[in-house]
């Protein structure tokens, strides 16, 4: 059974940084892509950013410059190292499973979410 637990999120003032983390079990995780959501509230759920099986990565036009996202497979671990964070990330950070190598095979599986909340 996959599980996707998420940590790592919480309170920070506009300009700081904070790193998510995500840690996967059930699954061979070096064979799967991996990504990043996020849901404010009253908004949709929007991709934040991915990375393949081959540690390419796709940006969120509103994240780039600002985010990164990487993997560990020894440690079947995805980050988010989210630096210059304003109002607008503000958000419920979900991480992502993919059915395949990369981002276009859709998702399989959802974390339970954290919260990113930035405020002075």
């Amino acid at each position: 059974q996959v599980q996707l637990v998420e940590s790592g999120g919480g309170l920070v003032q506009p300009g700081g940084s904070l790193r998510l983390s995500c840690a996967a079990s059930g699954i061979a995780f070096s064979l799967y892509a991996m990504g990043w959501y996020r849901q404010a509230t009253g908004k949709q759920r929007e991709v934040v950013a991915s990375i393949s099986t081959g540690a390419r990565t796709n940006y969120a036009d509103p994240v780039k410059g600002r985010f990164t996202i990487s993997r560990d497979n020894t440690k079947n671990t995805v980050y988010l190292q989210m630096n210059r964070l304003n109002a607008e990330d503000t958000a419920v950070y979900y991480c992502a499973l993919y059915k395949g190598s990369y981002d276009g095979t859709g998702v399989m599986s959802w974390g339970q979410g954290t919260q990113v909340t930035v405020s002075s």
